[in-house]
């Protein structure tokens, strides 16, 4: 075992293809940034020894950034559009919804209105609150425009998609302004009529999942997902440049234990991750979900040096990490909890056992991530080489004949969104998969 593990530790190749990934600039979705990252993902899958490395590609519907503003008596405020605005502009009085909770919208008179919330919720609230469900809120409530602030001090405006999968364009415009903006907002103009616009080049894009496989060619297998693209506003290096570094650095290391594969593992790295989930929805919804033994699924790793997996209630995923643990005497923080927001969900809202693989963090929302300060030099290469080894040996036990994770059934799925408050968020979306 340990000449893997001293391979492993001395490793440069994820981190290189980190600083690969990084240094392309744009990896938007459809993008030729974007493009190009899946392409170098696939000839380093392939240079590792992994079999079969192929870029299938995928329509979408493309979204350019271009120019954006808010102008209030006069003066014009710094802000950057959220990705699949509709390119529109709009006049409407300011309202400050604060954390935009469900029952603030319910209260306020938000016909006409440019609303404001915050990209957080406060600490007594019981569930996180999606920006895409608070869109929708505006949305649904009559507002003409929608205005994310971020909660991260720093001048550090925030970017993400709105949108559904029926309607891939949002139907108010929707800009992100940093904290400091927000306040001034806040402090000077709420209630006053303000001018929001939003302009983007909107048409057909193509994206791309990246495919790859190791050991032997059994029915059943284990995926390791990731996702390459990444917001046209910074590197994308926490998000997602670190969990597709995470998948070669583990397809790496596995070449090495091809003889302790008893079940078939694949490697996808999807793209269209931050518009949609569209890599992963539309690979999940043409595989066989069926032969899917369990997902490694890394949106979140490198952050921090202890990780942190989501296990969605399934227990036979909560016991492997748990034998993991044990067996390197590390931490590695569970959590049991369903969480619908990256690559494996498409596959867990079915049944399908998936985790998702992050970093322990003291931060409520995203942090760095989603800003122009999600960049490489906030990561540590000693933190990719140890997750990694804990990581490779995961998807070892995982790919044992004789370790099972029975799949559960959706009803069970959708219960627990119900019991755990989710799934009026899901609904509000537009993303609730399953017939009421």
């Amino acid at each position: 075992m340990s000449n893997w593990i001293g391979h492993l530790f001395t490793s440069d190749v994820g981190w290189t293809h980190l600083e690969t990934l990084v240094d392309i600039g744009d990896r938007m979705a459809g993008s030729d940034g974007e493009r190009e990252a899946a392409e170098r993902t696939r000839e380093v899958l392939s240079d590792v020894g992994a079999r079969n490395a192929r870029v299938d590609s995928f329509d979408i519907q493309g979204w350019t950034r271009e120019t954006s503003s808010i102008v209030a008596d006069g003066t014009t405020q710094d802000c950057i559009a959220l990705p699949r605005s509709p390119a529109e502009r709009v006049t409407g009085q300011l309202v400050d919804l604060g954390y935009g909770l469900p029952a603030d919208f319910e209260t306020a008179d938000l016909e006409g209105a440019i609303v404001m919330v915050r990209s957080d919720v406060p600490d007594h609230y019981d569930r996180y609150l999606h920006r895409r469900e608070k869109y929708y809120h505006a949305v649904e409530n009559g507002a003409a425009g929608f205005v994310y602030r971020n909660h991260v001090d720093g001048q550090l405006p925030p970017t993400g998609s709105v949108g559904t999968d029926e309607a891939p364009i949002g139907e108010i415009p929707a800009v992100g302004v940093s904290s400091e903006v927000g306040a001034r907002l806040a402090r000077r103009f709420d209630g006053s009529e303000i001018e929001l616009t939003v302009e983007a080049e909107i048409g057909e894009a193509e994206s791309q999942n990246v495919h790859a496989e190791l050991g032997p060619d059994t029915d059943e297998r284990v995926l390791v997902t990731s996702h390459v693209d990444a917001h046209d506003i910074a590197e994308g290096a926490l998000d997602n440049g670190a969990g597709t570094a995470m998948v070669v650095e583990i397809a790496n290391a596995l070449t090495m234990r091809a003889d302790d594969l008893e079940t078939r593992v694949e490697f996808v790295v999807y793209g269209a991750e931050e518009v949609g989930l569209a890599g992963s929805t539309q690979y999940a919804e043409r595989t066989d979900r069926d032969s899917i033994k369990a997902i490694v699924n890394n949106d979140g790793v490198v952050r921090e040096r202890t990780l942190s997996l989501t296990t969605h209630d399934f227990d036979g995923l909560e016991r492997a990490v748990d034998e993991i643990a044990d067996r390197y005497d590390h931490p590695i923080e569970t959590v049991p909890k369903l969480g619908p927001h990256s690559d494996h969900w498409p596959f867990v809202q079915w049944g399908v056992p998936g985790y998702h693989v992050k970093s322990t963090s003291d931060e409520v929302g995203r942090g760095w991530a989603h800003t122009a300060a999600d960049t490489i030099e906030k990561l540590e290469k000693r933190t990719l080489r140890e997750q990694a080894i804990l990581l490779t040996d995961l998807v070892v036990y995982l790919a044992r004949e004789d370790v099972t994770v029975e799949h559960r059934d959706p009803d069970g799925i959708a219960a627990d969104l119900e019991e755990q408050g989710v799934a009026a968020g899901l609904r509000r979306t537009g993303d609730w998969p399953y017939d009421d």
